[in-house]
């Protein structure tokens, strides 16, 4: 027997939940040809897996690569850490569809999360074709004309070397037949909106995304939602809720309404919080018979733009002109008397134009310029024209709150996701080191899941869920995203003050049968492929 690659000698953990066995895994082409004891077999490459895990290629269900993974060290960072897939269009706003315009709203508002989409990296996306490592390709003029869903997941295509699926946005769909609108959706509009709808899952969407705390999501209600939801057959409603924390319960509610009102499966973005308020509020959901799983990244502060965490509801923010003249004639003390406990929460992130700010604290940064936290936010907000990032630390931060991530993580509804954000100076290190600090603390230092319930919760459950039939399984015909694992040493390494450090533990990664990641390094083949449930 011959076959094209040959992974020797490791411990099989398959996706199934059963427990690791001794394996040899072949590969022929793109798929799992054997899984066996193949000591006669030939292959011109071979990947000795002795004391090693052989594992599916893990589903990042939450990542914000829609422009960076473009990024040849955006790439390395997620196959150091096993991920094979990126799951993006999230939180409602991203590229696609949409008008020219809408387009520059997706790609302004949401600057500090998605990163710019150059144009040069739409032309990369011609099936078979991508830019050699060494050459990185010139970030030239923004995207400035239409763009569809299948434009889009034709540029990602065997561009890069992970594979993609993609959410239909929701915000971006209401943006490009509304425009900033806060007004409830005519029947004109809801008709309008559904027809993109159809015929972005016709080109490839894995489901429809919400941002219901961004803007112009904030705005739909349940019912306009749940009209958009009933074409999905099967394929998820991912919905960053309306509120979160003590409002948990009001957005969950939202979540069940929606899902009773169309049928459709949903997920839960982010769900992070106190477990003691969160699992009776999934328990109620499937208890309801609302088909729920929901993600969570292991760290326990958020990273999001800072527009959202401090404009007044009032503040058209989706109107860029207008709310930076609200901003500069604002009386501080009336519009943040409440968020002293607040500033020194916050850490910069991105602020292009006020670099220097990036890695401090709000009240660090203030104490810097001479001015108070309030003013520097006006600042920020102003001189990067509301594009600012912050990383935020959570209330419950300590000893309870990671007990109720753990908790979370343990729920069978549970998958991994990373919420990574690759855009600034100074990132949460999250979507550096999220799935490597799931292997190295949560099951090897905590047992908070077994090997194989790793495999179960980072690949399988997601790959079923984003209707990727062929992903997920080390099984014979199944896709050959295929991750060796080192169980003593997978660890991250990234940090709130090194957020960019690289995990260490998984040094070779097969994607589409061909391998991407040899050594711990990049080998510059670009087989990822645009997933299409």
């Amino acid at each position: 027997m011959s076959f094209d690659v040959i992974i020797r000698g490791g411990r099989v953990l398959d996706g199934t939940g059963a427990p690791p066995f001794r394996a040899d895994v072949a590969v022929s082409g793109d798929r799992v040809a054997a899984v066996g004891r193949l000591e006669t077999a030939e292959s011109a490459t071979v990947i000795d897996a002795s004391g090693r895990f052989v594992a599916p290629g893990f589903v990042d269900c939450h990542a914000h690569g829609d422009a960076a993974v473009f990024d040849p060290a955006v790439q390395r960072a997620a196959l150091r850490q096993g991920v094979t897939t990126f799951v993006l269009g999230q939180d409602g706003l991203s590229f696609a569809p949409g008008s020219a315009e809408t387009v520059a709203y997706a790609s302004r508002y949401f600057a500090a999360v998605n990163g710019p989409l150059h144009e040069s990296r739409l032309r990369a996306g011609a099936p078979g074709e991508g830019p050699p490592y060494e050459e990185p390709l010139p970030e030239g003029p923004l995207r400035e004309g239409p763009l569809s869903v299948a434009e889009l997941l034709g540029s990602y295509d065997r561009a890069v070397a992970v594979n993609t699926a993609y959410l239909l946005p929701h915000g971006t769909i209401r943006y490009d037949v509304m425009g900033p609108s806060s007004a409830p959706a005519s029947a004109d509009d809801l008709a309008a909106m559904l027809r993109r709808v159809e015929r972005g899952l016709a080109e490839g969407a894995a489901g429809l995304s919400t941002g219901l705390e961004y803007l112009p999501g904030r705005y739909a209600d349940a019912e306009e939602l749940a009209a958009l939801c009933r074409p999905l057959g099967g394929l998820p409603y991912v919905t960053h809720m309306r509120a979160y924390g003590p409002g948990a319960g009001v957005g969950m509610a939202e979540v069940v309404d929606i899902a009773s009102r169309s049928g459709a499966a949903v997920h839960v973005s982010h769900l992070h919080g106190p477990a003691d308020v969160l699992l009776p509020l999934v328990g109620d959901a499937l208890a309801r018979d609302v088909d729920l799983s929901f993600d969570t990244y292991p760290y326990l502060r958020g990273n999001t733009i800072l527009a959202m965490v401090v404009l007044p509801p009032s503040v058209p923010a989706a109107e860029t002109g207008r709310a930076l003249e609200l901003i500069a004639a604002a009386d501080l003390d009336e519009w943040w008397p409440g968020l002293d406990t607040t500033w020194p929460r916050l850490t910069v992130s991105h602020a292009p134009g006020m670099e220097w700010t990036e890695g401090l604290t709000v009240v660090a940064a203030a104490e810097r310029a001479g001015v108070s936290p309030a003013e520097l936010c006006r600042r920020l907000l102003i001189e990067t024209r509301l594009e600012a990032g912050v990383v935020s630390a959570r209330p419950d931060e300590g000893p309870e709150g990671e007990q109720s991530v753990r908790r979370m993580l343990r729920h069978p509804s549970h998958t991994g996701g990373s919420d990574g954000i690759y855009v600034g100076g100074h990132p949460h290190p999250r979507g550096f080191g999220a799935f490597a600090r799931f292997l190295g603390r949560h099951v090897r230092e905590l047992g908070d899941w077994t090997w194989e319930q790793a495999a179960v919760h980072l690949a399988a459950h997601p790959a079923r869920r984003f209707g990727l039939s062929d992903r997920g399984l080390v099984r014979t015909g199944f896709a050959a995203d295929l991750v060796v694992i080192d169980p003593a040493t997978v660890a991250d390494r990234a940090t709130y003050a090194e957020p960019r450090e690289l995990a260490t533990g998984v040094a070779d990664v097969l994607v589409s049968g061909v391998p991407v990641l040899a050594g711990g390094e990049l080998t510059g083949a670009l087989p990822g492929r645009a997933l299409r449930p």
